[in-house]
């Protein structure tokens, strides 16, 4: 599922085990829900505090299922299960508890988030005492709020400083992400688009899948045959027909691709994706970190209109400033125009998040995208061999760049081919692509088309 999340009108709650098929599904509005699965596992006894913060995890647990369609993408019928070692404890009609329905009457909209991430928190919990867990202990919450703290502060010790609560989410009809009709040649569309985008990238971690150039959203042969081979690697009817089924087949391996099908639903933290940063940047400073946040920020904006554009002129200034705040703006981190790791992690995970859906062109433009990485001698990517195409012809107007093959392999000719660049564009030549780099040799090559 694409876009903002929002709070669905309904559930749909299988009674059963995942793999019972004779268990019944039932519609639930999604307050009833969460005031039932609360009722049916904490007690409401319990601290205000405690309350609350075992609720918020009991809603962006729900959201997380329902947002990554995580039963829909495996064939089934229904958004979550009632079984406790699956997901959550419900009890089709059973009483509810007054101070839990207050409770989740005023905040059933609201849910939590990891900064820098887009989907609901896949809040893990135990109850903390028969079974243990790397999330929240209902019963540890207890502990904590008659110790005085707050339901925040509760959430942060269990989930980390970097939680935060989404207030006031839209509650809308439910829209699972099928289009509603099969999806087949000569047809085009955004949903198109969506599929090309991730089988794409399902095709970094399954050579054997070919890719869809361009991903422009018309269902071409190209597109065709690349469903055909989804369909037939992943033991789907092969028709190169975009069903139902093979729908949610391709977001099943797109998610699980991504790594987001583990323990918690999540995507990699910032800190396992973040690049080498050693110091707060701010105002008056330049040099090369410098340069690579302006650089990210700048196709960044290009995707997101709320981010306004830096100049790419090495020199933390105004403009600059103005670009920090509006990202950490729409990520929810304090808008101090400074960029200190916690932002720059952000910064990180957002370009990271472009590239994966637009691998190595920007939108309007011939500009190839720094794939996210360092590039050094003795790598072997798809990455540098798209560096290679680039210097191949760069060399055959500048004879200075040494003439490369496009093997995939960064050897000691690529590595001298960079630092001629690095040279030329008063870089320092030391043969490593990083963001700066790579942009130097992208736009030396978007000219020479």
């Amino acid at each position: 599922m694409t876009g903002e999340p929002y709070i669905p009108e309904t559930l749909t709650v299988h009674l059963g085990n995942p793999t019972d098929a004779s268990a019944r599904n039932i519609v639930v509005d999604f307050p009833y829900y969460i005031k039932n699965v609360a009722s049916s596992e904490i007690y409401p006894t319990w601290p205000e505090d405690s309350l609350r913060a075992n609720i918020y995890a009991i809603i962006s647990y729900t959201l997380n299922r329902y947002y990554t369609e995580w039963y829909r993408s495996q064939g089934f019928d229904f958004d979550i299960t009632s079984v406790i070692q699956f997901d959550q404890k419900f009890i089709e009609n059973r009483e509810l508890f007054e101070p839990i329905i207050i409770i989740v009457d005023e905040i059933f909209n609201n849910f939590l988030r990891k900064r820098g991430q887009m989907q609901p928190f896949f809040a893990a919990y135990c109850d903390g005492r028969r079974t243990m867990c790397d999330g929240l202990h209902q019963w540890g919450t207890v502990d904590l709020a008659n110790r005085g703290y707050t339901y925040l502060e509760i959430l942060k010790h269990y989930y980390g400083e970097d939680i935060y609560i989404v207030f006031d989410a839209p509650v809308l009809p439910n829209m699972h992400s099928f289009p509603g009709e099969d999806l087949e040649l000569g047809m085009a569309g955004n949903s198109i688009a969506r599929i090309q985008r991730q089988i794409n990238r399902i095709a970094q971690n399954y050579p054997a899948l070919p890719r869809v150039i361009p991903p422009n959203g018309v269902f071409g042969e190209s597109t065709r045959l690349a469903v055909q081979k989804f369909q037939e690697i992943f033991n789907v009817p092969q028709t190169g027909v975009i069903n139902k089924a093979t729908w949610y087949r391709v977001n099943y391996m797109y998610i699980a691709v991504k790594k987001l099908l583990n323990l918690r639903a999540e995507a990699i933290t910032p800190e396992e994706a973040a690049r080498p940063f050693p110091e707060e940047l701010s105002p008056g400073m330049s040099g090369a970190y410098v340069s690579h946040v302006q650089y990210f920020l700048a196709v960044i904006a290009a995707f997101y209109n709320s981010v306004v554009p830096p100049d790419m002129t090495g020199v933390y200034d105004e403009k600059t400033v103005e670009s920090v705040m509006s990202f950490q703006k729409i990520y929810g981190l304090p808008e101090t125009g400074n960029v200190d790791r916690e932002t720059w992690n952000a910064i990180q995970r957002a370009y990271a998040g472009i590239i994966e859906v637009a691998p190595f062109m920007a939108e309007r433009s011939n500009v190839r995208l720094f794939p996210g990485q360092l590039l050094t001698e003795g790598m072997t990517s798809d990455s540098i061999r798209i560096l290679q195409e680039m210097l191949s012809l760069i060399n055959q107007t500048y004879p200075n760049v040494p003439a490369v093959s496009a093997t995939g392999f960064f050897g000691p000719i690529t590595k001298n081919a960079v630092i001629a660049v690095q040279t030329m564009e008063d870089l320092e030549p030391n043969g490593i692509v990083d963001a700066i780099t790579w942009d130097a040799i992208a736009t030396m090559y978007a000219e020479l088309l």
